[in-house]
């Protein structure tokens, strides 16, 4: 007991730096987002299915190959008629990540259970030197 009572400060330091550690564990950190390998590896393995939350002219300027452009403002109204098959995996792009995060969310309302936002958008596709297409 005299332990931990004249060490107290570093218990409590031991505590919180693990707690820290769990935390994004606990959260579900990355939870639906993959590397651009990843999503590479789900395309040629399993045929997902690449959609481009970008808007349209955003998608012009260059987008991952053979990926279909659905606005994220309009994710909820045409996700349904561009990707038909709900069991394939659904892999959500944008530029850096964050709107295809949230498009996520969207994806699995409407059914998708296997959708996936591709981390660090076409950003992470770009810099690991994965091909593009220009419309």
């Amino acid at each position: 007991m005299k332990f931990i009572v004249d060490n107290w400060m570093l218990i409590l330091i031991a505590l919180s730096s693990g707690g820290m550690l769990a935390w994004p564990m606990v959260r579900g950190a990355n939870a639906g987002s993959l590397t651009a390998q990843g999503a590479v590896q789900l395309i040629n393995r399993e045929r997902a299915v690449v959609v481009d939350v970008r808007e349209p002219e955003e998608f012009a300027a260059g987008h991952v190959t053979g990926a279909k452009n659905v606005p994220l403002n309009q994710l909820e109204q045409k996700l349904p008629g561009a990707v038909k098959n709900k069991s394939l995996p659904l892999l959500l792009v944008c530029a850096t990540g964050a709107r295809a995060q949230r498009a996520v969310a969207t994806a699995k309302k409407l059914g998708y259970e296997q959708a996936q936002a591709v981390a660090g958008g076409l950003k992470s596709w770009k810099d690991a030197n994965l091909p593009l297409e220009k419309a």
